[in-house]
């Protein structure tokens, strides 16, 4: 007799089957923000207030963690200008420009089946839809 798998095999045969690569990419990419980040350094680079007010709710902090995490990742480059005063800007690396097929793939996929009208009005405001 055939015993019905339980969620904890099921869970524990995804997981060995899952590659580590996709595992990592997916951990760094769809963090809370994240996704809303590149999307903004995808048209060029963008100092820190700038990110501040094109992505709406993101703390200074959580900016600054993200910002972080997608340097160390190779994701985004920080680039310091000798200044005075010292102007900083993030911009995207071509490891960052290389996920632009992704972004584009979540605009297209939101276009289609993302209702508006359960959104707020901020579609209204952010969207060409």
């Amino acid at each position: 007799m055939a015993t019905k798998p339980t969620e904890q095999t099921i869970a524990t045969k995804i997981m060995a089957n899952t590659c580590p690569r996709y595992e990592h990419a997916v951990q760094v990419i769809c963090k809370r923000w994240t996704g809303l980040l590149l999307d903004a350094l995808m048209e060029g680079p963008r100092r820190f207030g700038e990110l501040t007010v094109l992505v709406d709710g993101l703390s200074d902090r959580v900016l600054s963690d993200r910002l972080r995490e997608l340097e160390a990742e190779g994701i985004v480059k920080r680039v310091v200008y000798p200044q005075i005063p010292v102007r900083v800007e993030y911009q995207l690396t071509e490891k960052g420009y290389a996920l632009k097929p992704v972004t584009d793939a979540i605009h297209n996929w939101a276009e289609g089946w993302v209702d508006p009208a359960s959104l707020t009005e901020l579609v209204e405001k952010n969207c060409d839809g």
